[in-house]
């Protein structure tokens, strides 16, 4: 019997690596580059000091200038125009929209123009980055032709330059988990005097260069911070945000903060006094609005108070039992 099991056992072994190979070729998945997803993460933002010595590439390195810092060029003591708050797109976008993987400026040119609920229209990158303007730095617009503009629109486009099809993109992480209960700004305000408030100051006021041009680190509430209309006053934009980029200089190697962490320390930062900005065209069909945007006409029934900072789990459920009546009619 062992000589017999010595004399197939080879053979044996044989048939199945052959099998495996007629496998691999007949039945794997064929690797075609056309086919295949990006996936944010494994984007290589382009450097900056390859781009030519060229009118093209001086105006790209205007716009990353401009992106840097907003504040010297728009700011209150801006040398173009003295039209935003002292904030710069940076704060938001962390290293002029480079940062992986929440906020980056990654598939910009590649989604744009594109159809958003809140405006209830197609937007341009020229609308999206006046619409910043006008609400994350509680500014407002410039012209279309300006060079300023044009520069922005240049280094947004560069940053996207391998012109990755949006079907083909896969934005992660797109949100946070929601909690099954209401955000705490009450254990959000502990987490912020334990992690945020040594760069953002107690008052979260932040903190001004030594020329006040602009600030090294933003405030995160009172008259010069994000208004009540920038998408960062959702307190779940905020909570991913806070999540994979703050404390800034702790979160190289991956997120610090718990997501629960993350949720408390949103609400807490969104309880507080900011500059109130009426976009009435906002979100023409309230449907579409998202379960935290924290202004009504509502169509749903639950609170102010309850759209602000939750339970979201109730308001979802709710959604859905009338989106799913609504398909069975």
């Amino acid at each position: 019997m062992s000589a017999f099991r010595t004399s197939w056992f080879p053979f044996f072994l044989a048939a199945i690596f052959f099998i495996a190979i007629l496998n691999n070729i007949f039945y794997s998945p064929k690797k075609d580059p056309e086919k295949k997803l990006v996936i944010e993460k494994d984007w290589k933002a382009p450097d900056i000091n390859l781009v030519p010595q060229t009118p093209e590439g001086d105006l790209i390195r205007y716009g990353r200038a401009l992106i840097v810092n907003t504040s010297k060029y728009l700011g209150p003591r801006g040398i173009v125009a003295p039209i935003t708050n002292g904030m710069n797109c940076q704060n938001c976008h962390i290293e002029a929209g480079m940062r992986l993987p929440v906020n980056s400026f990654f598939s910009v040119a590649s989604t744009y123009p594109r159809f958003r609920e809140r405006s209830g229209k197609v937007e341009s990158i020229v609308f999206r980055i006046n619409d910043c303007l006008q609400r994350s730095l509680d500014g407002k617009t410039i012209d279309s032709l300006s060079k300023e503009m044009q520069a922005m629109v240049a280094y947004l486009k560069w940053v996207g330059k391998n012109g990755i099809p949006k079907e083909k993109l896969s934005l992660t992480p797109a949100e946070l988990p929601f909690l099954n209960r209401a955000a705490d700004t009450l254990k959000g305000k502990i987490i912020f005097q334990e992690n945020c408030q040594r760069c953002h100051q107690s008052n979260g006021q932040g903190v001004l260069y030594p020329d006040s041009t602009g600030y090294l680190y933003p405030p995160l509430w009172g008259v010069n911070s994000f208004n009540a209309s920038a998408g960062l006053y959702r307190i779940s934009r905020l909570a991913i945000f806070i999540k994979y980029n703050m404390p800034f200089d702790q979160v190289k190697n991956g997120p610090k903060l718990s997501e629960e962490d993350a949720w408390d320390v949103a609400a807490f930062i969104c309880s507080k006094p900011r500059p109130v900005k009426i976009f009435p065209e906002d979100w023409p069909n309230p449907e579409s609005k998202p379960i935290d945007f924290p202004f009504g006409p509502y169509t749903d029934g639950f609170t102010l108070l309850q759209h602000k900072y939750g339970p979201f789990l109730p308001i979802k459920k709710a959604h859905s039992a009338i989106q799913k009546a609504s398909d069975h009619h």
